[in-house]
């Protein structure tokens, strides 16, 4: 995602309210796992665990929307998810 940021202070702070609240409100696991460098960017993932893939894929669509919907000023560049069936 762009991060609105100039600092990396500025972008750990914009990144970091993302992840808290996308933990609380939807018991997902939540990182930064790429871009920690660059000031004006941030990959998170996101993993879920359900007994059904459909409830999954359906709640990471709506983490999805939900970080465009809180943060305005970060914009969504890509959004890819990935299935694993154990």
């Amino acid at each position: 995602m762009a991060v609105p940021a100039e600092s990396l202070k500025e972008k750990r702070s914009i990144v970091k309210s993302v992840i808290e609240r996308l933990r609380h409100r939807y018991n997902a696991s939540v990182a930064e796992v790429d871009d920690l460098d660059d000031p004006g960017r941030a990959t998170i993932a996101v993993a879920c665990v359900s007994n059904g893939s459909r409830h999954t894929d359906r709640q990471l669509q709506t983490i999805a929307r939900a970080v465009e919907e809180w943060r305005l000023d970060v914009e969504l560049l890509a959004v890819e998810t990935e299935m694993v069936a154990l």
